[in-house]
């Protein structure tokens, strides 16, 4: 009969055997791949601290989703980098706005993938904050306007939804902010259109390359008032539970990587979709590597992106997601 541990090196002997009682499976189905926009014609400016991805003029965005659609990519999330920013991130909820046309572009030339808006201020605002800013005079010290930021993040996802955004992405982490969206959305007629909560979102140390992408660095202080302790696993049930109250229909871990462990306890918490995002500075430091030769990428991508589909994620945002969807391809 043999040993257990001999048994299950039998089970490990042939690959086609390993294949068939392999537990986890990535596809390219569970991939979104983040996108990031901005003014111009004929642009495709490659990212420095993110080899492989760029800021993209709105035509040569729609060709690289036209790319993703033909790759079987089920998803793509949109960040703009606007022509002027102020201290209200007026163009985030501009009709005009640099979101706006991208979304319309793309929906009047490809048919088969979901436009996701990613909801915040901090790529349209001058202090690059996720929301309004009130500063103390007396002391020079600033807080963000909860309230008020609400009405802004109201506006933007009510705009991204009139544009044809399949799904609304807030990542602000502003307390009620989903309720505050749904009702915003019901009252426009955008009942249909699903909220993609960013509900436990991190103050980490990984988002440095995304910040130089979405040009969205802050001018003053961090934010770490609004953001999650990277310390803390309860408080994410909380933020979960509040915003599945509040009416989202996705919850997201941000980051992934350094956090599977949330996405375990979340995946077996609620019975939820779970959405995680593998950030910028997850992609670039195996990047780097693999350019040193030091690992191989495609091997240590997949390997990533498995762990997070086995954690419980329903779906990855990653950088990853164009080269991912070829290499499980060729498998």
């Amino acid at each position: 009969m043999g040993f257990p541990a001999q048994r299950l090196r039998r089970l490990r002997k042939n690959e086609n055997l390993r294949r068939l009682i392999r537990e986890t499976h990535l596809s390219v189905d569970d991939l979104i791949m983040p996108l990031f926009v901005r003014p111009g014609k004929g642009i495709k400016q490659p990212i420095p601290s993110m080899p492989g991805n760029y800021q993209m003029s709105i035509d040569k965005l729609v060709e690289e989703v036209k790319l993703l659609e033909g790759l079987g990519i089920p998803g793509v999330i949109l960040f703009g980098i606007p022509e002027k920013k102020d201290e209200m991130g007026s163009d985030a909820y501009s009709d005009e706005g640099i979101i706006q046309k991208t979304i319309m572009a793309i929906k009047r030339e490809v048919k088969n993938i979901l436009v996701i808006t990613d909801v915040c201020m901090c790529e349209y605002t001058s202090h690059g904050h996720c929301g309004f800013i009130r500063k103390d005079e007396k002391t020079s010290s600033f807080d963000v306007d909860n309230d008020m930021t609400l009405e802004l993040l109201v506006k933007e996802s009510v705009s991204h939804a009139q544009a044809g955004a399949d799904i609304i992405a807030p990542s602000d982490m502003m307390d009620g902010r989903v309720e505050a969206i749904r009702q915003g959305l019901d009252e426009n007629g955008f009942e249909h259109i699903p909220i993609m909560a960013y509900s436990a979102k991190y103050a980490s140390g990984f988002y440095g390359p995304f910040r130089e992408a979405a040009e969205s660095t802050p001018g003053f202080g961090d934010r770490s008032s609004y953001q999650m302790d990277p310390h803390n696993a309860e408080e994410a049930l909380r933020e979960v539970a509040l915003d599945i109250e509040e009416g989202a229909d996705i919850v997201m871990v941000k980051p992934a990587l350094a956090y599977l462990d949330i996405i375990r306890i979340i995946r077996d918490k609620f019975n939820y979709p779970v959405a995680a995002y593998n950030v910028s500075g997850e992609f670039s430091i195996v990047k780097a590597a693999a350019e040193k030769g030091w690992i191989d990428e495609k091997r240590v991508a997949l390997e990533i992106l498995t762990s997070i589909k086995r954690a419980g994620a329903d779906m990855i945002l990653t950088y990853w997601a164009k080269d991912a969807a070829q290499w499980l391809k060729s498998k």
